[in-house]
């Protein structure tokens, strides 16, 4: 049974492939049943591989297809690796992946680019899995790439509009910068370690490095850049909230589910690689916690329902990174899998209110939706309440308080830390409700068209159920201690210690927390619902105005960036036209273009000068043979 994880990513190519090949020759039907038909049958096989993992006692299994290349020692295979952590990834892969697909298939309909939308998401779904089944880095650097690739595809899906065709560059050119940086890090793992397979990779740098020596702090900042990049963490994270000039199960798969993600599952990948790099684990976690802030004040103030979503996502992934930062391993991917579940959920039904009110995404410009869409209405409070971690009966509860608790308690942590993630907690219950009583209160604004079928009903109203009850996975009392979901990782990502005596203060640390989220539900409702005109008050000054502006333009990143980097290089680029690297080729040619110029001159026509020249060489040979 485990001999079907290599069917896991090669449903989905093969769908690819077919979808490709096929250049829009088959009826909308048939791509239909291709493009969502491998994702669930690779969703299949994930189920089947799973069943024989936990069979053989849920211990580590490869799967070696064959060897891809063999130079000296470098000898890296096609080779899966299927554990606790991969399975989990696997799982949130192809279980929300199906669900989208699903979703599209009456979404996408009317959509002229159907087989060419289906291709593009069946690839990305194939490449995500190699990266997440990996068992070395380079492997896993294909898939990395593979994301990449559909990823701008996608963003960049309604190439007719040129400010898609920018935001799909401006993500392509972001997410390499990380990507370089990544590459240099596997030619420094392999010079020092000598093999790029992820398990002896590990085990190596742990027989041979110092912690807090300079080469594990070399290659995990490396590392780091490219995970950076790929999730939209500091400072690379403005491509993002663009990102979403694709269609909307785009951003609910590749930017809120599955890719943006693939940063935080490198790093707790290569937990045993980090903690040997301390420096850079504090790294990790101040990153995660100011990216965490920054975004949450910036979904504040946008008008635009997916560009809330997406500032969001950045925020929770700062959770993510926060949590692996301090040691937290299981706690990262804990929130990894139950964002899925919410985020996915978010979008799905946003789309839902996009599509019913003919391609709107102002939020100013709708309302009282409540009574017009119900289902939609209820699934997107779910979510909503999952993202602002609505305490006891949503699965972001307990997630997100995993991640605070340790934030505190955790050797690397602090207060300073948990202080930040409690911070954010408040914020994310205010803009959440923000959306939701701007979306669906109040008095209607639009006359609603089309409503979701069934095929995008049943995405919406599975992922709301599994952001209601995936918490449960995590509650020791339900099943027994052996089945907690950080318990089922341990043997993959160890737990971190306690600090000494924070036990005592962990009722007051869960109380707080809730305090976090259900204060910034309440001032939500006060300010947006029952008192808007404090707010439009505050927006009318000079500094109101100003602090929106700001942070509506995510904090000026990119007007920092363009005058700093983009023009700067710009005009380097200019003043170098003549590129100094083109010198030497450049100076060959002029040096060719003079000789022919001599020769020439040599070219008169008269036979009696090339008989002259002919004897003058043919004595000029003479003379140097005798001498020699």
């Amino acid at each position: 049974m485990r001999d079907a994880l290599v069917l896991v990513p090669a449903l989905p190519l093969a769908g690819f492939l077919i979808l490709f090949l096929s250049m829009g020759a088959l009826k909308r039907g048939a791509v239909a049943w291709i493009g969502v038909g491998s994702v669930g049958l690779a969703l299949v096989a994930a189920v089947v591989a799973a069943t024989g993992f936990w069979r053989h006692g849920a211990a580590p299994y490869t799967q070696t297809l064959y060897t891809w290349l063999s130079v000296a020692a470098f000898v890296p295979r096609v080779r899966f690796y299927l554990d606790g952590l991969s399975l989990v990834a696997m799982g949130v892969v192809t279980g929300v992946g199906f669900l989208i697909h699903l979703y599209s298939a009456e979404f996408m309909i009317d959509d002229e680019g159907y087989s060419r939308f289906f291709a593009y998401m069946n690839l990305f779904v194939a490449a995500m899995l190699i990266l997440v089944l990996a068992d070395n880095l380079l492997l896993l650097l294909l898939g990395w790439e593979g994301v990449g690739l559909a990823s701008y595809l996608l963003i960049g899906f309604w190439y007719g509009e040129s400010l898609n065709g920018l935001a799909a560059r401006k993500a392509f050119i972001m997410t390499r910068l990380g990507d370089v940086a990544f590459v240099i890090g596997l030619l420094v793992l392999f010079n020092r370690l000598g093999t790029l397979n992820i398990q002896d990779l590990v085990r190596n740098a742990q027989a041979v490095w110092v912690p807090g020596s300079f080469w594990p702090t070399l290659a995990g900042a490396l590392l780091l850049g490219g995970a950076l990049g790929k999730s939209a963490q500091l400072p690379l994270q403005t491509w993002l909230p663009d990102a979403m000039a694709g269609p909307t199960p785009v951003s609910a798969l590749i930017h809120a589910a599955t890719m943006v993600t693939a940063g935080v599952y490198l790093v707790a990948r290569l937990h045993g690689l980090y903690a040997l790099a301390p420096a850079i684990e504090r790294l990790i976690a101040v990153i995660g916690a100011v990216t965490l802030l920054l975004s949450a004040f910036a979904a504040l103030v946008q008008s635009d329902i997916k560009r809330v979503l997406a500032y969001s996502t950045m925020s929770q992934i700062g959770y993510m990174f926060l949590a692996n930062g301090v040691g937290a391993w299981s706690a990262a991917i804990f929130h990894f899998m139950i964002h899925a579940f919410f985020k996915a959920l978010l979008f799905l039904a946003a789309g839902a209110v996009i599509q019913a009110l003919h391609d709107e995404h102002d939020i100013g410009r709708m309302g009282g939706l409540r009574r017009q869409m119900p289902f939609t209405f209820w699934s997107f409070l779910i979510g909503g309440a999952a993202l602002s971690a609505f305490p006891f009966i949503t699965a972001g509860f307990y997630s997100k308080d995993l991640i605070l608790w340790d934030a505190f308690a955790s050797p690397l942590g602090g207060p300073a830390f948990w202080a930040a993630g409690l911070l954010g907690a408040f914020l994310t219950g205010l803009y959440t409700f923000r959306l939701i009583i701007r979306v669906f209160l109040g008095p209607a604004k639009s006359k609603i068209g089309r409503r979701p079928g069934w095929l995008m009903a049943v995405p919406i109203g599975v992922l709301a159920l599994l952001s209601v009850v995936g918490g449960l996975l995590n509650i020791p009392s339900l099943f027994g201690g052996g089945a907690q979901f950080t318990h089922f990782l341990a043997q993959v990502l160890p737990a971190q210690a306690l600090r000494p005596g924070v036990r005592a203060i962990e009722p007051d640390l869960e109380t707080a927390a809730i305090g976090a989220s259900l204060g910034g539900i309440f001032l939500a409702f006060l300010l947006f619902l029952h008192a808007p005109q404090w707010v439009e008050k505050v927006k009318s000054t000079v500094a109101g105005a100003a602090l929106a502006r700001w942070w509506g333009a995510g904090w000026g990143f990119d007007r920092l960036y363009e005058g700093v980097v983009a023009r700067a290089y710009a005009g380097w680029a200019r003043a170098n036209r003549d590129d100094f690297v083109d010198a030497g080729v450049d100076g060959v040619v002029e040096g060719n273009r003079l000789l022919h110029q001599l020769l020439r001159w040599t070219q008169t026509g008269h036979v009696r000068w090339y008989a002259m020249a002919i004897a003058l060489g043919a004595m000029g040979w003479f003379w140097l043979a005798v001498l020699s």
